[in-house]
């Protein structure tokens, strides 16, 4: 078969055209490369360094097509350019492979390049793997990521939900795709620098919380099916973040220093109401009113409210006023005092993943978990609060612990103060 790769910055431009006969290369045309291509196989050649935008060309040839054998010594591991992918790397041994998924970011966003997933993150991903003889695959997923993650987002707004995209994003879509990776390549197992834990727990494999509890991020990745955990490998989850910088460090990795990369990062750093309205949400005026229906003033869009919002309401008023909740269908915002927010039954879509009756339950991402009452329905599950959760909105994930072990994740449907 023959396989062809090209890239571009500003007005330069490299390809590379491969011609390939059971899996090894035969031919090349191919300038800028650190070494001759010929009669390595796919997988050899993703090592292959050189000029940026000739191996930003190899890249490309090779991504669709490398596939190896079976090997149980392989690891595919996720890299982000970051300094935890970059230990993840470094623990994971000589049949290490980085991958490194290029997702559609906003162009029209302030900050791209801090974003895991943004052009400078790949050439760093590749540099590091590059620079310890280890090849190096990206996935360019950029439409298909805007499928799977930023069309649900700007739709769960569009229906007055308030919908957490880095929850479908690694419980769901990047997952699925690095483990189909590598299984493609051949790997016994997939390694992320994620902090968090994978537990055995009554013969089930679980996820659970990681050991520096500033930087756990089981609620993120609590949608992710248990069945996957057994080829998955979380190498960080039983260290601190300042262990992980200085183990960086004592190895001289240049992403020791990093700066964290940002939450939703499709939105490049910018304001996610604004890439609401650039993305077919329109400001329409509509009247913010409280429970009893009186009007008390006006906004310009639902959309840009969400339970628990205090700010940016726009009201006079005797006592501070919170965003209730949000009628998409009448473009109307409930607002009230921070007692109606209170919630005590939360119904939830989603599913236990082991037995379950006491939980706590956590509703929000930056929000402390509450213990509850946990009973299974036919979709998802119910909860019971002990005492009243604040701001729980429609589209938000709920994640149930027991101790450290998530046993049950999904997606809030609906809340009631009873």
């Amino acid at each position: 078969m023959e396989l062809f790769g090209d890239s571009a910055r500003g007005p330069e431009w490299a390809a590379v055209r491969l011609r390939v006969d059971a899996d090894r290369i035969v031919d090349a045309d191919a300038d800028g490369l650190g070494q001759d291509l010929r009669g390595l196989t796919l997988l050899e050649a993703a090592a292959v360094g050189g000029e940026t935008l000739p191996v930003d060309a190899l890249a490309n040839a090779l991504a669709p097509a490398v596939r190896a054998a079976a090997d149980p010594a392989r690891v595919a591991v996720a890299m982000s350019g970051g300094v935890d992918s970059a230990v993840t790397l470094l623990r994971s041994g000589p049949s290490a492979v980085g991958v490194t998924l290029r997702l559609w970011l906003d162009p029209d966003g302030p900050d791209a390049e801090r974003a895991c997933c943004s052009p400078s993150a790949v050439i760093a991903a590749r540099a590091l793997c590059h620079s310890r003889g280890l090849p190096h695959v990206t996935l360019d997923l950029r439409e298909e990521f805007r499928r799977a993650v930023v069309g649900p987002f700007v739709r769960g707004y569009a229906r007055g939900e308030t919908p957490n995209p880095c929850i479908r994003c690694n419980g769901g879509f990047r997952f699925a795709e690095l483990l189909a990776f590598a299984r493609r390549i051949g790997a016994a197992r997939l390694a992320t620098g994620h902090y968090a834990r994978i537990v055995e727990r009554d013969g089930r494999t679980l996820l659970a919380r990681a050991v520096d509890p500033a930087k756990d991020q089981s609620y993120m990745l609590a949608r992710l099916d248990p069945r996957r955990l057994a080829h998955v490998s979380f190498p960080l989850g039983t260290q601190t973040k300042s262990e992980t910088r200085a183990e960086a460090t004592a190895a001289g990795l240049a992403a020791a220093g990093r700066a964290e990369s940002q939450e939703a990062c499709f939105l490049a750093g910018g304001d996610y109401r604004a890439f609401l309205e650039r993305h077919g949400l329109a400001s329409a005026p509509g009247a913010l009113v409280d429970a009893a229906g009186a009007e008390l003033g006006a906004h310009d869009g639902y959309w840009r409210f969400t339970p628990g919002q205090r700010r940016g309401l726009g009201v006079a008023a005797a006592e501070p006023l919170y965003a209730l909740e949000t009628n998409a269908r009448t473009n109307t915002v409930v607002v009230g005092p921070r007692e109606a927010l209170a919630r005590r039954t939360v119904s939830v879509r989603g599913r236990l993943f082991a037995t379950a009756g006491r939980v706590e339950a956590k509703l929000r991402y930056r929000s402390p978990a509450v213990p509850a009452a946990v009973e299974e329905t036919a979709n998802g599950f119910r909860l019971r609060l002990d005492e009243p959760a604040y701001g729980v909105a429609r589209g938000q994930a709920a994640v149930l612990y027991d101790g450290d072990v998530v046993v049950g994740s999904g997606l809030v449907t609906s809340a009631t103060a009873d």
